[in-house]
């Protein structure tokens, strides 16, 4: 029986995915992008989870897409879900990347695409697709200029240079930086914080940014009024509100 090149891990309220490729220092393949699909789909699936922290084995985050395969004809990409099985998709649920070692390239869009990343001092991140002819096409030209500002996300895509996790954290790519080996048990510990709030106000927050994006406000602030009425009918609102006055721990069911 093969060993999954995709292990998941429950740690309370949390799914931990870990790419476990580090003879090839988590490359994606065809194999991992179906085992990352079947994570997010067990994730997503499960309503004791309420975030999900993406890692990587062998103190390596992802090398990104794997070459010899792509040269074999061998895809990366699920249909409708992207690069990995992530990079297009749209989990509900908030997901945190838990960067160690190298995000390069496609490893590093697989960490655009979640919602939160911490990251090592000493991680690495690049996108390094001009140097093989290529563009970051699996969201990095799209994403990283959104995240940072526009002539650094410029540098970072025409020079395909990297830049370490403690830069990272300088230009706001991560939202905590720690020292080497602490970036999961750091995530963790911020999966526990988004535990305490409303799941379905988690997913809302979620979708409301997405149609948000490029939207004009007019259109944004219409569809931000149907998830507030959705919302305000839900047993959640009225167990958050009834958790303040009583001053205590709101208990939550995703109703």
């Amino acid at each position: 029986m093969s060993t999954p090149v995709v292990r998941t891990e429950r740690v309370g309220t949390t799914l931990l995915i870990t790419l476990d490729r580090p003879q090839a220092r988590n490359a994606v393949d065809a194999e991992v992008a179906i085992g990352l699909t079947g994570a997010l789909d067990e994730l997503e699936a499960a309503p004791a989870l309420r975030a999900g922290v993406l890692t990587g084995a062998g103190g390596t985050f992802s090398a990104g897409m794997d070459l010899k395969a792509a040269l074999r004809g061998v895809s990366p990409e699920i249909a409708g879900r992207g690069f990995g099985g992530l990079t297009e998709a749209e989990p509900a649920k908030p997901l945190i990347a838990a960067v160690e070692g190298f995000a390069m390239g496609g490893g590093f869009e697989l960490a655009l695409a979640c919602d939160l990343i911490v990251a090592a001092e000493d991680a690495r991140f690049g996108l390094p697709e001009v140097k093989r002819g290529l563009i970051a096409a699996g969201g990095g030209v799209i994403r990283l200029p959104k995240r940072i500002p526009y002539h650094l996300a410029m540098e970072l895509l025409l020079t395909g240079e990297p830049v370490d996790g403690r830069r990272a954290g300088e230009l706001g790519l991560a939202n905590r930086v720690t020292a080497g080996g602490q970036a999961v048990a750091e995530a963790l510990l911020l999966a526990e914080r988004l535990a305490e709030n409303a799941p379905l106000a988690l997913a809302a927050v979620k979708r409301v940014v997405r149609a948000a994006d490029g939207a004009p406000d007019s259109e944004a602030f219409a569809f931000q009024r149907g998830e507030m009425k959705t919302l305000m009918a839900s047993a959640d609102v009225t167990e958050g509100m009834t958790a303040f006055a009583e001053r205590r721990p709101a208990r939550w069911t995703g109703r």
